[in-house]
């Protein structure tokens, strides 16, 4: 008994996670969805919402807070300025939009086999974003450090199914607020050679991201091609703050992408109804990206939605609803009838812990978004707690849901050899396929394998320990990182950032608030 208890260990966990690392498939840039788009509102739908966002930028328009030469911008342009409000004819920002924006661009890396195409029928997942909390096992939930910062940098590295850096993976609290931009640009630098984001808020650290850059990648490259990404968020409803304002400003005057992207809480910072947040997602977005238009014809942009619903008994935000995905999948559309790429959120979960209910809610925000033909997903792993939590188990679970909708929106492989005709021929009535020389030559790759699911029997399960899926994904974390391979960085661009990192941040005293 002893014997066969030892052999069945060593093919166990140990053997099962061997046979997925052989089988662990190469990296993909990003997604080619070859699976089409889901259409749920008709014609007539969707020329209600963008007539009532039409109606609404004329009538009521948009604020542009704290910066007065975005005004002179829309006034140049014939707009009805009036204080800080901003209004718009009929029909002006689409044609402004539709007239310059480009429908499909490149975002650079430094490794050119990490560039990703954005638009058409591409996607980016992007890990998460913005949490000052970090949540694992072993510690718990704590406020997160500029460690915990580079840990993630370098497991997001080693997951295939991601294909972009991201940004504020976590918000390390132990550096200066005014000053930590600095750390976390060059730590995405140095630790992953793909895509990365830029600094969000306000122009002078979109500045220093830009600087950066042109170091990294030399100023001539960046000035005629996007090597950073700019999410601008509105303050809903139908606000834009100096902050987002002055980094979408200075990204789209040098020519690097601008999500512009209204993030509603749907009862709260929106109406509670689809349509009447979809009216006011659209009309934010399209003077938004009037606004970039008007700063530099042609410069790279989308439109973008992260719209949440709320619970109307706790008035906490909520994910994973049936709204959530209408507001996606209709936001969709939208942004295929206007012409440019789309950015949205994924596996958002108001959960506390790497649960059920957290992949329940991750599953379908990243579906949605995916049947949206969203081409940049942001928060497509890690993301508890409604964004208050980066977690290190969640990441690696949400790696899987990423790598299965990869594999899902692949299609369906009508090969010669998929068809396998011989095979069935071969095998015949009443056989099997398990020795079949089609099935050795294919098994390996022919199905999805998650790296945190266990498919044993109960008696194997046990005896590798019990663990579920949050205890697996521990373990992974761990070993991903013990697996980390260093990309490397040219030694003189490595010393040039970091002094420049030091003399910005010698610049001015240390600010613990925005």
């Amino acid at each position: 008994m002893g014997h066969d208890k030892t052999r069945r260990r060593s093919g166990g966990r140990d053997g099962r996670s061997h046979s997925r690392a052989q089988a662990r498939p190469s990296r993909a840039p990003f997604i080619q969805r070859k699976i089409g788009c889901f259409e749920i509102l008709s014609e007539e739908g969707l020329s209600l919402i963008e007539h009532n966002a039409d109606v609404l930028l004329q009538e009521t328009g948009m604020e542009f807070h704290g910066d007065p030469e975005i005004l002179d911008f829309f006034r140049t342009a014939g707009c009805d300025v009036a204080g800080e409000r901003v209004r718009f004819e009929l029909g002006f920002c689409r044609r402004t939009v539709q007239a310059t924006a480009p429908a499909e661009f490149l975002q650079h890396a430094r490794n050119p086999e990490n560039t990703v195409k954005i638009g058409g029928r591409n996607t980016v997942l992007c890990p998460s974003w913005g949490p000052p909390f970090v949540h694992d096992l072993d510690q718990g939930r704590r406020y997160a450090t500029l460690a915990d910062f580079t840990r993630l940098v370098k497991l997001h590295h080693t997951i295939p199914y991601l294909h972009h850096s991201g940004g504020v993976v976590c918000e390390p609290v132990d550096l200066p607020a005014n000053k930590r931009h600095l750390d976390m640009l060059y730590q995405h630098i140095r630790w992953s050679d793909r895509a990365f984001m830029g600094a969000f808020i306000g122009a002078e650290r979109a500045g220093h991201a830009l600087d950066m850059a042109r170091i990294l990648f030399g100023e001539e490259f960046v000035a005629s091609n996007p090597v950073l990404y700019c999410v601008s968020n509105t303050n809903a409803p139908l606000v834009m703050d100096a902050h987002m304002s002055g980094a979408l400003k200075t990204y789209a005057r040098a020519g690097q992408p601008v999500a512009a992207t209204p993030w509603v809480i749907t009862g709260a910072m929106s109406p509670c109804t689809v349509a009447g947040a979809l009216t006011q997602v659209l009309a934010e977005a399209l003077a938004c990206l009037t606004l970039v238009q008007l700063i530099n014809p042609g410069a790279p942009c989308l439109i973008g939605s992260f719209a949440s619903t709320m619970s109307m008994q706790s008035g906490a935000p909520t994910f994973g609803t049936p709204e959530a995905g209408q507001l996606v999948l209709a936001a969709g559309q939208l942004a295929r009838r206007l012409g440019v790429p789309m950015h949205t959120v994924g596996s958002l979960s108001a959960s506390k812990l790497p649960d059920g209910q957290s992949q329940q809610e991750a599953v379908w925000g990243l579906m949605m978004s995916m049947f949206a033909g969203a081409n940049v997903i942001n928060h497509a792993t890690g993301w508890l707690e409604g964004g208050l939590v980066t977690s290190f188990e969640k990441t690696m679970l949400d790696a899987d849901i990423c790598g299965k909708i990869g594999r899902f929106f692949d299609g369906i492989d009508l090969s010669e050899n998929a068809q396998a005709m011989e095979a069935i021929a071969a095998t015949g009535p009443g056989s099997h396929f398990l020795g079949s020389e089609h099935t050795q030559a294919n098994f390996m790759a022919a199905m999805f394998m998650p790296d945190t699911a266990d498919n044993s029997s109960f008696e194997q399960w046990s005896s590798d320990g019990g663990n579920d899926a949050a205890q697996r994904a521990n373990a992974l974390w761990k070993q991903r990182l013990e697996e980390y391979q260093d990309p490397g960085l040219d030694p003189n661009i490595d010393s040039e950032l970091q002094d420049y990192v030091a003399v910005r941040k010698a610049e001015k005293p240390d600010v613990n608030y925005y």
